[in-house]
């Protein structure tokens, strides 16, 4: 089962100052006015040039996760011919440490028969999956999303199409405020521990270790006192990733 990082990043933005062209008083007849001397460019200091390189990576926590999941077929390698149930279930069989009785996720498991036929939707914990290729083959993935009950935490996972497999190429829990699909990446959406702040961490395909592998976390300022929104797998901009109407949307979960 994916871990959070210990310890996220926090990056300061450097503010960028505006250039703008004021208007000047009667009888002006509109040319440009100088906005003041030009900053002095400054090169990179670099700071202890003899400092020893580390040796080790600086947390031990996995920038990809991979593997098959095992008991579910893909129809003629269509994956929105995967039952997204069956997906969740079969996660819940592998990880009888988080998903049994004692389990962080234990409540999941009782919630997650309300997502059959004749079940209360509004207590299904799966959110609606979504279709994008994020890998680059030319084939739609699967992007699933399902709240980790009794925790306030949300389960992010991708999954693909290999050799007539379904395989998860990205698994990642978090408290989530929303998710997006830019082109080929994967943006979650975090509240930060600050008011007026969030993270934003960016998951991208990796071709080389055949996952969405981590690739930038920022902390970024979004107003002061914001209210948290409710989970969310939020469409992007075009072109759309095209969503199941089978399952609730993100706003019907409790």
């Amino acid at each position: 089962m994916p871990a959070r990082r210990p310890l996220r990043t926090a990056l300061t933005a450097a503010a960028v100052a505006l250039l703008s062209v004021t208007a000047a008083g009667c009888g002006d007849r509109g040319g440009l006015q100088a906005a003041g001397p030009t900053p002095t460019a400054i090169s990179p200091a670099k700071l202890w040039p003899d400092l020893r390189p580390a040796s080790s990576p600086a947390y031990p926590y996995a920038v990809a996760t991979r593997s098959v999941v095992k008991g579910v077929k893909v129809p003629g390698d269509d994956i929105r011919k995967v039952d997204p149930v069956a997906v969740v279930e079969a996660e819940i069989k592998a990880e009888p440490d988080d998903y049994g009785s004692k389990g962080a996720y234990h409540a999941t498991v009782d919630r997650l028969k309300d997502c059959r036929a004749g079940g209360d939707t509004a207590r299904c914990p799966l959110l609606t999956p979504y279709y994008r290729d994020l890998t680059g083959d030319g084939r739609e993935d699967l992007t699933l999303g399902f709240r980790l009950y009794p925790t306030n935490q949300t389960a992010v996972r991708v999954y693909t199409v290999e050799k007539h497999r379904l395989v998860q190429v990205l698994a990642d829990n978090d408290a989530i405020l929303g998710v997006e699909l830019a082109g080929r990446s994967l943006i979650e959406r975090s509240p930060a521990d600050v008011s007026g702040y969030e993270y934003r961490t960016t998951w991208v395909w990796d071709p080389g270790q055949r996952a969405m592998v981590f690739s930038r976390d920022e902390y970024l300022h979004t107003g002061d006192g914001r209210k948290a929104q409710k989970p969310s797998a939020s469409p992007s901009a075009s072109p759309s990733p095209s969503a199941s109407p089978a399952y609730p949307s993100p706003a019907g979960n409790p």
